[in-house]
């Protein structure tokens, strides 16, 4: 699929998933983002703001099967992956695969599950698979997730550790609507039977698969490369962070910002893209000092002050 016509299906999609879900033109892009760039998407917002209809609604708009899993502290690995079970009439264990056997999972509420259920989780999201009693089982394809945390009600909750965090391509949040944006809410509830909006298929497999491989022949000029470079690197020096974004997450910057010229329907990257998509793919991935959570130091401030450093290139 030329880049033409993967922005022009985007464009689809996008449409499709702003007839069920309010909010920012921006917010769904980013999420676009995160699938075409082949990766994982983590939203952070407070309950009933649309976190799980925007997962519903871009699976069946990308026209890919669904699964939704509830993360609870009592949540065991074999609850999401799935588990032998012993057929008496066969005399023998039948492998029955767990709801993260689909294309799109929603882990809901993730820092919600104790770490060894977590843990089972970064194998899927890393591999592509996951392994029970020493057998492999293969994930559908494409895979990816769309994990949410709350941001209040920490109590109980178990912190994703670095590592686990540094698999989401993207974090972002929807926020609350504008006031036109919650009256539209309004109408469109007003206009249908049911609690939740439909969204109209507009691809399928195959065309999605297709999709995410446009990026890979987008342009990336070499100073845009030292860029990029620069700007993860800028992180590991400032007196604020104490871990900086990994050379994992300059890859992902990297493929987050092919992604987004593919939205753009554009064949090569430009600084506006990487500075759009910086501040999702960067600052999760931030650890800062002590003193910094102190200060009230935001991740995505420290961000803004590293693109305001370093020295942006000049296209030709």
């Amino acid at each position: 699929m030329d880049i033409d016509t993967a922005s022009e299906t985007c464009d689809e999609v996008l449409d499709a998933v702003s007839e069920a879900v309010i909010a920012d033109r921006s917010f769904l892009e980013t999420v676009l983002t995160g699938v075409l760039a082949r990766g994982h998407v983590l939203l952070e917002d407070v309950p009933g703001t649309g976190k799980t209809l925007t997962a519903r609604s871009v699976a069946t708009a990308l026209g890919l099967s669904f699964s939704r899993v509830q993360f609870t502290p009592d949540l065991l690995p074999a609850d999401v992956t799935g588990t032998n079970i012993y057929d008496e009439r066969e005399r023998s264990f039948e492998f029955s695969p767990g709801p993260i056997f689909a294309n799109v999972v929603l882990a809901d509420e993730i820092n919600r599950a104790p770490p060894k259920t977590q843990a089972a989780l970064l194998e899927a999201m890393e591999e592509g698979q996951v392994t029970v009693d020493g057998e492999t089982h293969q994930l559908p394809k494409p895979f990816f997730v769309i994990a949410t945390q709350n941001p209040v009600e920490q109590e109980g909750t178990f912190t994703l550790p670095e590592a686990q965090v540094d698999r989401f391509v993207v974090k972002s949040a929807i926020g609350y609507p504008d006031l036109d944006g919650e009256v539209e809410l309004l109408h469109r509830r007003a206009g249908r039977s049911e609690q939740s909006p439909s969204v109209e298929r507009v691809l399928d497999r195959d065309a999605v698969a297709a999709v995410r491989r446009a990026p890979e022949s987008v342009r990336v000029e070499d100073d845009l490369l030292e860029y990029m470079a620069k700007l993860a690197r800028e992180t590991r020096t400032d007196r604020r962070v104490r871990i900086g974004v990994s050379p994992r997450g300059t890859q992902r910057l990297f493929e987050a910002t092919r992604a987004r010229a593919v939205i753009e329907g554009r064949e090569f990257v430009t600084p506006d893209d990487v500075k759009r998509v910086a501040q999702s793919v960067l600052a999760h991935r931030l650890v800062l000092t002590p003193d910094a959570r102190v200060e009230d130091v935001r991740k995505s401030d420290v961000v803004d002050d590293v693109l305001g450093r370093v020295t942006v290139p000049t296209l030709e």
